[in-house]
């Protein structure tokens, strides 16, 4: 089984972080640059599926996608420009979502100390303490939080394998989810995560029976 983990495009919100101000995370769209990204990205996963052995070139391929706006779009760039060369079947799972920022969630950062004084000072309190993997957004999540969740969809890709017999399937997410999914795919440590930096948008990371085979597609 081949695993492709992809980040989304690039949202208008990685723009402008203002946005954040005016529309919730999950309806941030991509910007035009993203859309682009994400029609690259699907054109290298058709080429690549192209190299594969006749067996495997046309076998069907299982999409799985964050119900968040941005990364549905990017999954619809992909499976487009995919079109008929190979067989496609498109879902989502929620679990697959951004890390929820709870009370801070579309604050700017430098706000954060002025509006939320006494949740920002504990919150700095266990960063300082216990590191930023494990330390918990008030209202929120911490990293840990998403790579337990995170966790619990493997069972669903397993089964795509297993039972189905998909060999190969493409996961769009997010960053921090990109990477809580490869620490815990891998059995990788808290310590791995916080040293591991934020893929790029539509960056390919390739995960198959052979292990990690870092970023097969980057392209700034």
């Amino acid at each position: 089984m081949r695993i492709f983990l992809v980040r989304h495009g690039e949202s208008i919100s990685n723009v402008d972080a203002s946005i954040y101000a005016e529309l919730s995370d999950h309806v941030i769209p991509l910007s035009d640059k993203g859309k682009t990204q994400a029609e690259e990205a699907g054109a290298f996963l058709r080429d690549y599926f192209r190299t594969l052995p006749r067996d495997e070139a046309f076998s069907p391929v299982r999409l799985w996608t964050s119900p968040y706006r941005r990364t549905r779009e990017t999954a619809h760039a992909i499976e487009t420009v995919i079109g008929d060369s190979v067989p496609l079947d498109r879902r989502e799972h929620i679990n697959l979502c951004e890390q929820q920022f709870g009370l801070f969630d579309g604050v700017p950062d430098e706000e954060l100390p002025v509006r939320f004084p006494n949740e920002y000072a504990h919150y700095k309190k266990c960063v300082d303490h216990e590191g930023k993997f494990w330390a918990r957004v008030p209202l929120g999540e911490s990293r840990f939080d998403v790579a337990v969740r995170v966790r619990e969809t493997f069972g669903t890709f397993l089964r795509d394998a297993e039972r189905w017999r998909y060999k190969n399937i493409i996961v769009i997410c997010h960053g921090v989810t990109l990477r809580a999914f490869v620490m815990q795919w891998l059995h990788l440590t808290p310590e791995w995560f916080e040293a591991e930096p934020t893929p790029g948008n539509c960056w390919i990371r390739l995960i198959d029976d052979a292990g990690d085979q870092g970023y097969i597609y980057r392209k700034d």
